[in-house]
C-alpha cells in the first residue's frame, strides 16, 4: 500500500483508536471521517490481507488524497457525510460492519489551507465549509443574514454569550 505523504495529518491517539476496534483479516470497517487517511491506512494494514474499509468525507480534497492509497477493492471512498453510512455500506455489500471509527473535528489539512477559512493564522476567504460545493460560505452568511439570524447563528455554533452584540456590530459595519 502506498504510504500517505510525509506531511500528512497524524490523528491523536490513532493507534489506540484503531486498536480498540481490534481489526482482523476479513473484517469490515467504516471510517466516518477520512480526513488525512491516517486511521483508514492503519485499519487497512491491521486487517490485511482481505479486510475492507469504507471511508467517508464531505471534503472532496480528502477523497482525492485517499485515491493515492493503493488498496485496490479493499478501500471504498465516499464523498458524503457519515450520516449516509448505512446506505453506502449496504450498497457496497459491507454489512454488517465489524467496527466504526469517527474522529470528529477539523484535520490539519483544513486548518493549514488558507483558502478554507478555518484558521486565523492565514489570510484567506471566509469559507468554512467541509463540502466546498454545497451551502453558503461563512462570508455569505455574515454579509446576508439579518441581525437576529446572525446572532442566533453565532450563539448556536460559536456559543458566544455576546452573540447579539457581535451580530449588531457586524450589521452596523457592513452597512457602511
Amino acid at each position: 500500500m502506498t504510504a500517505l505523504a510525509p506531511d500528512h495529518h497524524l490523528p491523536v491517539l490513532w493507534h489506540e483508536a484503531v486498536d480498540a476496534l481490534q481489526p482482523k483479516s476479513g473484517g469490515r470497517y467504516a471510517d466516518g471521517t477520512f480526513g488525512g487517511g491516517g486511521h483508514t491506512r492503519l485499519l487497512l494494514e491491521r486487517s490485511a490481507p482481505d479486510g475492507r474499509v469504507i471511508a467517508f468525507d464531505l471534503d472532496q480534497a480528502a477523497i482525492e488524497r485517499g485515491k493515492t492509497l493503493d488498496a485496490g477493492d479493499r478501500l471504498i471512498l465516499v464523498n458524503a457525510s457519515f450520516a449516509t453510512m448505512y446506505q453506502a455500506a449496504q450498497a457496497a455489500d459491507m454489512l454488517p460492519l465489524d467496527g466504526v471509527l469517527l474522529d470528529l473535528g477539523f484535520s490539519s489539512f483544513q486548518i493549514d489551507d488558507p483558502s478554507r477559512g478555518f484558521s486565523l493564522r492565514h489570510d484567506g476567504p471566509l469559507d468554512m465549509r467541509f463540502d466546498r460545493l454545497s451551502g453558503p460560505t461563512a462570508a455569505g452568511l455574515v454579509n446576508e443574514l439579518d441581525e437576529r439570524s446572525l446572532a442566533d447563528l453565532i450563539w448556536r455554533y460559536g456559543e458566544d454569550r455576546n452573540a447579539r452584540r457581535i451580530a449588531a456590530a457586524i450589521v452596523r459595519t457592513r452597512a457602511i
